[in-house]
């Protein structure tokens, strides 16, 4: 099985500032292994390769005022990725509140090889359907996107990370969007753990693009969280948010959703098949 997690978190850790970093780092004792798996992509490969993933995602966002990634963390990651972009899925970004040209700078990020977006309106500070208001340049993202068929990861759910505006994680911000982008590939991370899991079902259920990516929800807990996944699992991608605090490794979490009571069709799909089709 060609395992595809959709959600890990290598970035260039030295742009966050003090009490970002000290947030990140807390409850990871391995901090030096990232550090050095952030600086050498062969690394991350090997590591992969033990513990038997195909290919991640590596979640990327512009955030200068809150998390510290300006906008150069989308050539980092292209650098990083183009060590074998087979495997390793670049996700790039544009802020709206901080481009003067949003269509153009999403057009160019994709030409240069991101592989996905994410939209992270906590630590972007706006709602997800912000352009139907406050931000219409937001618009201009969701359509260059849709226009190249690349998928847009949304964060939903709430964050722990000093400054972060919880609020704007509500899932159902993006019914907006699944209705005026329907052509847009939407993934819905952390599936609006731990407040909005409902809405986030709904919306799977709702919109033919809407999928579910289950990252930063502990496999004991997802049929807690999701007690109908097996309706949807053709619609979920996984995910797994590692590093975060109490995910170990990508492995650990993988075997700990293979032991869930699923049956095997919907394993696979959700762990390789769904992906497969997204980013072939």
């Amino acid at each position: 099985m060609q395992i595809t997690d959709a959600h890990i978190h290598i970035q260039p850790f030295h742009m966050m500032p003090p009490p970002i970093a000290a947030t990140f780092w807390t409850g990871k004792p391995n901090r030096e292994e990232l550090e050095s798996l952030a600086a050498d992509p062969r690394k991350l490969l090997a590591r992969m390769d033990a513990d038997g993933i195909a290919r991640v995602g590596l979640i990327n966002y512009v955030s200068p005022d809150l998390m510290g990634f300006t906008e150069e963390a989308n050539p980092w990651i292209l650098r990083y990725a183009s060590a074998d972009p087979s495997r390793l899925i670049a996700f790039g970004s544009v802020h709206p509140r901080f481009s003067r040209d949003v269509a153009g700078d999403t057009a160019r990020v994709i030409e240069a090889g991101a592989k996905a977006l994410k939209v992270h309106p906590p630590h972007q500070m706006f709602r997800a359907n912000a352009y139907q208001d406050a931000l219409p340049t937001l618009a201009d993202l969701y359509r260059v996107a849709q226009d190249a068929g690349v998928p847009v990861t949304i964060h939903t759910g709430t964050s722990v990370f000093p400054g972060a505006r919880s609020r704007f994680g509500d899932p159902m911000d993006v019914d907006d969007v699944a209705i005026d982008f329907p052509n847009l590939t939407i993934l819905l991370a952390h599936g609006g753990r731990p407040l909005w899991m409902e809405a986030a079902f709904f919306l799977v259920r709702r919109h033919p693009n809407v999928h579910l990516e289950v990252s930063g929800i502990p496999p004991a807990k997802l049929l807690e969280y999701f007690p109908r996944l097996e309706e949807i699992a053709g619609k979920t991608i996984w995910g797994t948010d590692w590093p975060s605090p109490g995910i170990k490794s990508m492995k650990l979490n993988v075997d700990a959703f293979r032991a869930l009571p699923l049956p095997d069709a919907a394993k696979q799909a959700i762990l390789s098949g769904n992906a497969a089709r997204i980013w072939t």
